[in-house]
């Protein structure tokens, strides 16, 4: 029976759960946990010839415990850069950078947003686009009343997932614009590889305990990692 919406991300699955179809996968990708276990994400065709998709990650739409999994797998990864306080990137990242600051023991996270308040300042924004509303232009925006939380103190940026790198450079390039340079950045999922080349000059400073490969339909009609 195909699989309906609602009933991926909703459970992680034990190690060999999911194993790849011969012909190719079907409707869902499993994306592996640093522990072996798996999550099972739809696959979404992008916008185009329809030959080119991707493993999505919807957070706010997966059960607790699936948010709670990721969360802590991402707790894990900021500890030895041992951050003082968490930046959560809008609008999937905020939950995460929420349960995250928790599971470091702080007491809240910094929130960046995309709505203007009318004491925001230009100087403190950036554009920014994603792969996901790719014909919706958004500014990100650091409420400058934050500023306090972050200067001299060891930050951490925290998003959903990082596809092509356009919407984390843009916060880079925001954060830069206020003095602040991350020590780490951790995403709950890396999508293929094309975040690589935007983010080349801080590769060595991003981590996700989830990843998945950018999908090419082949000829059958399934779908392959992209080669």
């Amino acid at each position: 029976m195909p699989l309906v919406p609602h009933q991926f991300w909703q459970a992680i699955d034990a190690e060999g759960t999911h194993l790849q179809p011969p012909q190719g996968w079907v409707e869902g990708f499993p994306a592996i946990l640093p522990d072996g276990r798996q999550l099972l994400l739809p696959i979404r065709v992008l916008p185009g010839d329809g030959t080119a998709a991707v493993a999505s990650l919807i957070i706010n739409q997966a059960s607790f415990a699936v948010e709670d999994a990721i969360s802590a797998a991402m707790a894990d990864l900021l500890r030895p850069h041992a951050p003082d306080v968490v930046i959560g990137v809008p609008t999937l990242g905020l939950p995460l950078a929420n349960n995250v600051a928790r599971r470091l023991g702080h007491d809240r996270m910094v929130a960046l947003g995309t709505s203007r308040k009318f004491w925001y300042r230009d100087e403190f924004s950036a554009p920014m686009s994603s792969i996901t509303s790719p014909t919706q232009q958004k500014t990100i925006y650091l409420d400058p009343r934050s500023l306090p939380l972050l200067e001299g103190r060891r930050v951490a940026v925290v998003d959903d997932v990082i596809s092509s790198g356009t919407s984390m450079a843009a916060v880079l390039k925001l954060l830069g614009q206020a003095g602040i340079e991350p020590v780490a950045i951790v995403a709950a999922m890396l999508q293929g590889k094309r975040w690589q080349e935007p983010l080349r000059d801080w590769r060595d400073r991003i981590a996700a305990p989830l990843a998945s490969p950018r999908l090419q339909l082949n000829a059958a009609g399934y779908w392959d990692a992209e080669s």
